[in-house]
C-alpha cells in the first residue's frame, strides 16, 4: 500500500514565510509521488489527455526511495499564483523542460512552457513543452498544470540560500561571474494551487521511464507505420496517387503509406473534412485500391471548421467565440464536439478504410490562433486550451481507431505532457538538419516522438544525408507536399538512398521490438546519449569566453552532446550533414563495433571518423544483437512468416527480447503477444552458441527460418 501523508514546508527566513504551504505527498505508484499543494485546478494535463499509468510495467521496476529531500521541495502562494522550489546540487545538470531544438542541457535556462511552433530558439515555446524535468543526479519532475508555466532552471539565488556563492568583486577575482551558482529548480504557476509529481530512478533512464510508463507507456505503432512513407503534393488527384504508388513498385522502392495533403478536402483552410468529388470522385474505392496494393492512407487536416463543412451548424454551439483562418474552434474538452467532429472522420474516412491522420495547426504561432482573451463554451481558458489542443485532438482521434481494434500512426503539430501513449510523431515547418537531430535527442525527455523529415534539399548530397537521418528515426518519411520530391530526385545517390530505405526495412524487426519496450517499459527507443550507462560527456570541459548574456557556470555544465544519440538497446547513431566529410564520435564506456562490419572502433573513447558518402556512423555495443529481416517493400502482414537474421556484435555474452504480435490490432492489450529472448555467445572452440526461447501455443509466432551471423571476428 502506498501512503498519504502532508508536510508542513517551512521556508528559512525570508520575508515571505507567511505565504508558505504546506505540500500533501502521495505515493501513487512505484517510485512515483505526488505532491499537491493548495487547490489544483480540476482541468490539467492528465485529465485532459486521459492517460492512465501502465502499472503492470511500473510494478516491474525497483522500488527506490524519494529521490531529494522532501522538506527542500518548497511551496507559497504570492499574487494569486502558485511557486514551487525543488533542489538543485552544484554537480547536476538538467534535461527536459520539452521539444527543444538547440540545447540538450537546460541548467542556467529561463523558460516559458507555452504549446508554440518553434520559433529559431529554445524559449519554451515550443510544439511539445512538456514540464518535466530529468536531472543527471537520476531523478525527474512533473508540473501537472495547463497553463503557460515560468521556469527558473538553476538562475535565481536566494538570499538566504544554505549553499549560497559567496558574493566576489568584479574589479579584481577573474573567477567573478555574472550568473553565479542558484541551488534550485523554481515554477511559476499562474493558478491558487497545484499537483506535481517526483519520479525516481536511481538512473536518468529510469526516472524518464517511470514517467512515460506514468503516463500510459509509449505507443506501440503497427509494423506498416516503421515502414516508409510518402507524403504527396497539396493538389494530388486520386489518378496522381496511384501513378505515384506505381512508381515506387516500378522502382524498387519500399513504400508503406502515402500522405494526402490539403487537397483531398473540398475546402481546407478550414476545413470540410469531407473528400473533393473532383479530385477523388469515388473515395470508397479509391482507399480500395490502395489497400489493394498494400498501402495505406493518411489524411491531412487541421479542426478548424469551414462554414461550409456539413457539420458546421451543429458543431456551432460548442466552439470559441474567436476563429480560426475564419473556421470555428471546437471545443474539445465538450463531448459534443468531440462526437460531431471525429464522427465525421468516422462517417467520411476511417469507416471506408483510411489509417490514420496529420493534424496541422494545433500548436500556434499567436497570429494562427486563437488569442488569450478568447472564451469557449465549457468554461476552459483560451490558454488552457492552447496547452492541450493538441493533447486532444490525438486523444479522440486515437479512439476511433482502438474501436475498431486496429492501430493507427500519425503526425502531429502539438502535444504536451501527459501524450506520452498517443500514436502520434511531431513535425514541424522548420528545416535545421542539424537542430533536426538535437530535437530527437531531446523527445526522450518530452515523451514524445519527432520526425527529421526529408523535403527537399540543395544538392544530392545533402538529400542523402537527410535520408539516412531518417532511416534512423520514428518515422521514415518524404513530405513533398510542396516540393514533389521523390526518394531519387536525386539520380547522382539514388543508389545509396534506396539502399537506406531497403535497410530500413530489413531492421523492422529490431525496431519494433524496441517500441515495444517503450510500451511496456517505458525506454524511449530513440534517446539522448546522457540516458546511457557509461557515457560521459564530461571528457571535455565547455571553457570558453563568455559574455554577459552567456552562462558561464560550468560545474555541471560539461560539454553538451547533441548531434549523437541512441537507436534502442544496442545502436549508437552519429549522423552526417551536408559539407562535412569527418566527424567526432563520443562512445561510452565499453567496447563498441562498427555496426555494417562489425569491426572494434573504441572503448569509451572520442574517435574521429571519415565515413563516406554511403553511411554514416552507426556503432553496436558489446555483445549487441540485432535482429534483421528480409529485404521487404512493405511492412510485413499479420500472418507472415519471415526469416530472420540474427546479427552478433564484440566478445561478451549477449541476449536480447524479441518481440512479436500480429503488427496491427490491439490484441495485445488481452495478451495477444510474446517476448523471446535471443542468446548468443562465442564457445571455446570460437563457435557460437545460440538459442532462442520457444514459441508458445496460442501466441503469435511469426517467424521462419533463423540464422545466426557474427558480425565480429574474434581474434586468434
Amino acid at each position: 500500500m502506498f501512503k498519504s501523508f502532508a508536510i508542513g514546508i517551512a521556508f528559512l527566513c525570508c520575508g515571505f514565510c507567511v505565504n508558505a504551504q504546506n505540500i500533501a505527498w502521495e505515493q501513487v505508484a512505484s517510485g512515483v509521488w505526488k505532491g499537491t499543494v493548495g487547490r489544483p485546478e480540476s482541468y490539467n494535463l492528465l485529465t485532459a489527455s486521459g492517460a492512465k499509468p501502465y502499472l503492470a510495467g511500473l510494478n516491474t521496476m525497483s522500488s527506490p526511495e524519494f529521490p531529494m529531500q522532501q522538506k527542500q521541495v518548497l511551496a507559497q502562494f504570492k499574487d494569486g499564483k502558485t511557486y514551487l522550489s525543488f533542489p538543485l546540487q552544484k554537480e547536476e545538470q538538467l534535461f527536459g523542460f520539452g521539444l527543444n531544438f538547440q540545447t540538450v542541457h537546460q541548467r542556467g535556462k529561463i523558460l516559458e512552457l507555452h504549446v508554440d511552433h518553434f520559433g529559431g530558439k529554445d524559449n519554451g515555446r515550443t510544439h511539445a513543452p512538456t514540464p518535466f524535468y530529468v536531472s543527471s543526479a537520476g531523478y525527474g519532475v512533473f508540473i501537472n498544470s495547463a497553463r503557460y508555466l515560468k521556469v527558473y532552471a538553476g538562475t535565481g539565488v536566494k538570499r538566504d540560500s544554505e549553499n549560497a556563492p559567496i558574493a566576489k568583486d568584479r574589479n579584481t577575482d577573474k573567477s567573478w561571474a555574472s550568473r553565479p551558482y542558484s541551488d534550485a529548480v523554481e515554477f511559476l504557476v499562474p493558478a491558487e494551487g497545484v499537483e506535481f509529481y517526483v519520479f525516481a530512478g536511481p538512473t536518468p533512464l529510469e526516472a524518464v521511464s517511470r514517467y512515460n510508463l506514468f503516463n500510459g507507456g509509449g505507443p506501440l505503432p503497427p509494423r506498416w507505420g516503421l515502414g516508409f512513407t510518402q507524403r504527396v503534393k497539396t493538389l494530388f488527384t486520386a489518378e496522381d496517387v496511384e501513378k505515384e504508388a506505381a512508381t515506387f513498385t516500378e522502382k524498387g522502392f519500399p513504400l508503406d503509406f502515402i500522405g494526402l495533403e490539403p487537397g483531398w478536402q473540398s475546402k481546407a483552410y478550414p476545413c470540410s473534412f469531407e473528400w473533393d468529388k473532383g479530385r477523388f470522385p469515388d473515395p470508397a474505392g479509391f482507399v480500395a485500391s490502395m489497400l489493394k496494393k498494400g498501402i495505406r492512407l493518411n489524411l491531412w487536416t487541421n479542426p478548424y471548421v469551414s462554414p461550409e463543412a456539413p457539420i458546421y451548424k451543429e458543431i456551432k454551439p460548442f466552439t470559441a467565440d474567436h476563429t480560426v483562418w475564419l473556421g470555428a474552434i471546437p471545443d474539445l474538452s465538450m463531448p459534443e464536439a468531440q462526437q460531431l467532429l471525429f464522427g465525421q472522420l468516422k462517417k467520411s474516412q476511417v469507416d471506408i478504410g483510411v489509417s490514420g491522420y496529420k493534424f496541422d495547426e494545433v500548436d500556434g504561432y499567436d497570429h494562427y490562433l486563437w488569442p488569450d482573451v478568447t472564451t469557449f463554451p465549457s468554461g476552459k481558458s483560451a490558454e488552457q486550451m492552447r496547452q492541450t489542443y493538441g493533447l486532444l485532438t490525438q486523444r479522440w482521434s486515437s479512439e476511433l481507431f482502438h474501436e475498431r481494434n486496429q492501430r493507427t500512426y500519425g503526425l502531429v503539430r502539438g502535444s504536451n505532457g501527459g501524450g506520452t501513449s498517443f500514436p502520434y510523431v511531431i513535425y514541424n515547418d522548420y528545416y535545421n538538419h542539424e537542430d533536426f537531430i538535437t530535437a530527437l535527442i531531446n523527445s526522450s525527455f518530452a515523451g514524445v516522438l519527432w520526425t527529421p523529415e526529408v523535403r527537399a534539399s540543395k544538392t544530392g548530397e545533402e538529400w542523402l544525408r537527410r535520408m539516412q537521418s531518417v532511416v534512423f528515426s520514428p518515422m521514415a518519411m518524404i513530405n513533398a507536399w510542396s516540393s514533389g520530391t521523390k526518394p531519387w530526385s536525386y539520380p547522382e545517390v539514388e543508389q545509396q538512398v534506396k539502399d537506406m530505405a531497403v535497410l530500413r526495412m530489413k531492421m523492422m524487426p529490431y525496431w519494433y521490438s524496441e517500441f515495444a519496450k517503450y510500451h511496456f517499459k517505458g525506454i524511449p527507443p530513440f534517446r539522448a546519449m546522457n540516458l546511457e550507462q557509461g557515457f560521459n560527456s564530461g571528457l571535455q570541459k565547455e571553457v570558453k569566453n563568455t559574455n554577459l548574456e552567456e552562462n558561464p557556470y560550468v560545474d555541471a555544465v560539461t560539454k553538451e552532446v547533441k548531434d549523437q544519440y541512441m537507436a534502442g538497446e544496442y545502436l549508437l547513431v552519429a549522423p552526417m550533414f551536408a559539407g562535412k566529410t569527418t566527424r567526432t564520435v563520443i562512445l561510452p564506456r565499453g567496447k563498441w563495433f562498427d555496426f555494417y562490419t562489425g569491426d572494434f572502433v573504441g572503448d569509451g573513447t572520442v574517435i574521429t571518423v571519415t565515413p563516406g558518402l554511403d553511411r554514416i556512423p552507426v556503432y553496436v555495443k558489446d555483445g549487441g544483437i540485432i535482429p534483421m529481416g528480409p529485404a521487404l517493400m512493405q511492412a510485413p502482414k499479420a500472418k507472415d512468416k519471415l526469416d530472420l537474421e540474427i546479427r552478433y556484435y564484440g566478445y561478451q555474452p549477449g541476449s536480447y527480447q524479441l518481440y512479436d504480435d500480429d503488427g496491427e490490432s490491439f490484441d495485445y492489450e488481452k495478451g495477444a503477444y510474446i517476448f523471446r529472448e535471443i542468446k548468443v555467445e562465442h564457445g571455446k572452440d570460437g563457435k557460437l552458441k545460440t538459442a532462442i526461447s520457444a514459441a508458445v501455443k496460442g501466441k503469435p509466432n511469426t517467424l521462419n527460418k533463423i540464422s545466426f551471423k557474427a558480425m565480429t571476428r574474434i581474434k586468434n
